[in-house]
């Protein structure tokens, strides 16, 4: 399965964050096209991708890597390491996570309530883009769960920004609100340590109550 490489248009200069495999001649004219990149980011190495081809054709002024994964970038020159916040432009934040890998963060933006979550959280689909289920894990295909601090880590960050649509780097989730995220997060501290799908319909309804 290929990741998505997430391209936000700004007039101040677009933000890439992160990256597909590979960009063909066709893709980066079109990307041209709508303004080129003015800066590159990525939640974590699994979402790093083709980032050393953007930067090598548009020269963004910013690749910004949270400091913790620095030594996991070789394939690109980090221009912007940061600790536990950076903000890339009006309204849009990247906040440091951790735990699926040690430097993970999340891109907040404010103006569209939309976390661009990395891994995570990870949202079954069907067919059609509907949302099945919610999961957190620190290797899901493993079935290897956070420990409780990590995910406090999460919870801390995570209870701070108002979103209502999830993107991770498979999957665009409308509807996994923070409220969802938050009852995903609570789920595993108060039970044992585990990757447990929660079904989405499941969660809005205990949400509503």
């Amino acid at each position: 399965m290929n990741g998505t490489g997430w391209l936000l248009l700004r007039p101040e200069g677009n933000i890439a964050f992160e990256a597909a495999p590979f960009y063909t001649d066709e893709m980066l004219a079109e990307i041209d096209r709508l303004g080129g990149i003015r800066i590159l980011a990525a939640s974590h190495v699994h979402g790093y991708g083709a980032l050393w081809q953007l930067q090598d054709i548009f020269q963004p002024e910013i690749l910004a890597i949270q400091k913790e994964d620095l030594r996991l970038t070789k394939a690109f020159r980090v221009t912007w390491p940061y600790d536990d916040a950076l903000a890339l432009g009006a309204g849009l934040t990247l906040h440091h996570v951790g735990g699926h890998y040690e430097g993970q963060a999340v891109l907040h933006d404010a103006g569209r309530r939309i976390l661009f979550c990395g891994d995570a959280f990870k949202i079954d689909q069907d067919s059609a883009g509907q949302n099945l289920a919610v999961s957190t894990h620190k290797a899901f295909h493993k079935s290897i769960p956070l420990t409780s601090e990590e995910i406090r880590r999460y919870r801390a960050v995570i209870a701070a920004l108002d979103f209502d649509t999830v993107c991770t780097p498979f999957e665009h989730a409308p509807g996994v609100t923070r409220d969802i995220a938050l009852a995903v997060l609570d789920d595993q501290l108060r039970g044992p340590p585990g990757v447990r799908h929660l079904p989405f319909e499941e969660l809005q309804r205990n949400i509503l109550r």
